[in-house]
């Protein structure tokens, strides 16, 4: 039997809706809450159900019934019996293991009802070895052990539902101004109060953890201060880099009634012992050498924080995921624009960091006007012939690279500056020798790893104010740069298909402003850098973006 309805639901778990059915946003409103949007070209988008989804949904009080019951109800046609086993099976999975206080606070109780699940506990060394039996239904577990349960557990396919209390922090309390120091009117939008909302819950047990999604300047670090103001404690920001660490500092200083007494940097350049401190990863994995430990990981483990916020939570590197299984009696909170992670550890930052607990689409919150109208563009062009032999004696790495450093680009490039006069413009790559050639050519500055953090800053200030218009940048850009007047980007080469480095790229270029964005990717044809470039793709048509290709003559 068929209904005149938006969707098609396959037995592959995919989900396609008609965008431009009468009920297509009643549909999409319903499938957001239990699904991930794949891709989202003009007229049918593309959802998939998958374990994290369903879990992410369960922790939000979203039961197999109500997925299916949406479903059946928008459905086109009967929903195949897989995909209503695989709902039932993923979802109810959620609450199968609980994790509760027990008498003694050195331990957790972790409940398991279900026989055949205790079976298989006790059959996996590596986890049956952190597990002490207390009856037939219930375990044991020491307190040190509790983010390590949850992700060997959620590995095999069992999330935990984690009910203990989570721990509140030294009291902090402070307000958000109603003006900046800028004196610019100030005030906390409403889906930034729904993001908080949806994270601490009533403060009660299983809140107070988790992932707040939301597109590059839409303002997830005012959600997180919201989180900050609401808690009022002490709070550790671990962010990308020192700029970024500088850009938090400021921002708080800005926005609330907290004083330079009170927050503070921890960096390789300044270390200072304050109730908000802000930090890079990288200071917090540096070791002297490669077997050594790592000298400041205490920061996190012995600072007595009440919050721990995790910017740009996708790109959580091992060492920190390690201790952060250690901190889960703590409030925390991962922000990004994206979850994708290109090693597929996304199971990692639900179980340690918690589920995604709020995600906006893009497209929503350009239409109200918070984030930016942007345009894509892809130029492709030709390689040189004198390149083409060189690129077909190479291996996949070595052809990779004589496609994205294509000297033709250096053309491309001049021709986009020229067709933007007046615009702000950040121009983007992967390969120094391609962008010290451009930046050269142009008579630019550059932005690289190497780049001393002082010298970066003052090239941030100068673009903020408009003394220099153009910024040559490596991949250091990517991540935590506030470049509000950023209206033009063009990425000359990217980090092979990495579709969170497209995101965050366009992300530079999405602060709201009174004209629209565009961002160029120069590729070259014919080779393997077409190929990584569709992949990159891939997340800016999950947000609804559609790249217009150019072919440039030369």
């Amino acid at each position: 039997m068929m209904q005149d309805t938006p969707l098609i639901v396959q037995s592959d778990k995919t989900l396609l809706l008609d965008v431009h059915h009468p009920q297509s946003e009643e549909c999409r409103n319903d499938l957001v809450r239990f699904c991930e949007l794949i891709k989202s070209p003009e007229h049918m988008h593309t959802y998939a159900l998958s374990a994290i989804s369903l879990w992410n949904a369960a922790s939000c009080k979203i039961d197999a019934k109500y997925i299916l019951d949406c479903l059946d109800r928008w459905s086109k046609f009967p929903v195949p019996d897989s995909v209503r086993f695989y709902v039932n099976d993923m979802a109810t999975r959620w609450g199968k293991v609980i994790l509760t206080k027990s008498e003694d606070p050195q331990y957790y109780e972790l409940k398991v009802t279900d026989k055949r699940i205790r079976t298989e506990l006790f059959n996996r060394a590596s986890i049956a070895k952190l597990l002490v039996v207390k009856n037939e239904t219930s375990f044991l577990l020491s307190a040190y052990n509790r983010g390590e349960i949850k992700l060997q557990l959620i590995k095999i396919g069992y999330p935990v539902d984690d009910q203990v209390q989570l721990q509140r922090g030294p009291n902090l309390p402070f307000s958000f101004r109603e003006q900046t120091l800028g004196g610019k009117e100030f005030a906390v939008r409403n889906y930034q109060k729904q993001a908080s909302d949806a994270l601490l819950g009533d403060l009660g047990p299983g809140t107070g953890f988790g992932t707040i999604v939301l597109p590059c300047g839409s303002g997830k670090t005012v959600v997180a201060m919201n989180i900050m103001q609401r808690l009022s404690t002490k709070t550790l920001v671990v962010t990308t880099n020192v700029a970024a660490v500088h850009q938090w500092i400021a921002e708080i200083l800005d926005k609330t009634t907290l004083t330079e007494e009170q927050v503070g940097e921890y960096t390789g350049a300044k270390k200072e012992s304050k109730d908000i401190m802000v930090c890079t990863y990288q200071v917090l994995t540096y070791r002297p050498d490669k077997e050594g430990p790592f000298p400041h990981l205490e920061l996190l483990t012995k600072g007595n924080w009440g919050l721990i916020i995790y910017d740009e939570v996708h790109m959580l590197p091992a060492p920190v995921f390690k201790v952060t299984a250690e901190l889960q009696a703590i409030y925390r909170v991962g922000l990004t624009a994206t979850l994708v992670r290109e090693d597929g550890r996304e199971d990692e930052v639900f179980s340690l960091v918690g589920p995604k607990r709020f995600d906006v689409p893009w497209n929503e919150l350009q239409q109200q006007g918070f984030i930016a109208e942007a345009y894509c563009h892809e130029v492709r062009i030709d390689l040189p012939e004198d390149k083409e032999i060189p690129y077909a004696l190479g291996n996949k790495r070595e052809k990779y690279r004589i496609a994205s450093e294509n000297p033709k680009k250096l053309d491309v490039v001049q021709a986009l500056v020229e067709r933007h006069p007046d615009d702000f413009i950040l121009i983007i790559g992967q390969y120094l020798d391609q962008l010290k050639l451009i930046a050269d050519h142009f008579g630019l500055p550059i932005i690289t790893g190497s780049t001393a953090n002082a010298k970066r800053e003052e090239l941030y200030r100068a673009f903020k104010e408009g003394e220099q218009r153009i910024l040559v940048v490596s991949k250091v850009a990517n991540f935590a740069i506030d470049l509000p007047d950023a209206s033009v980007a063009i990425q000359v080469s990217g980090t092979f298909g990495s579709r969170s480095e497209e995101a965050q790229r366009l992300g530079r270029i999405l602060r709201p402003k009174n004209r629209s964005s565009f961002f160029y990717s120069v590729v070259t044809r014919y080779s393997s850098e077409e190929e990584f470039a569709a992949n990159r793709q891939k997340f800016l048509a999950e947000q609804g973006y559609s790249y217009e290709i150019e072919v440039w003559d030369t």
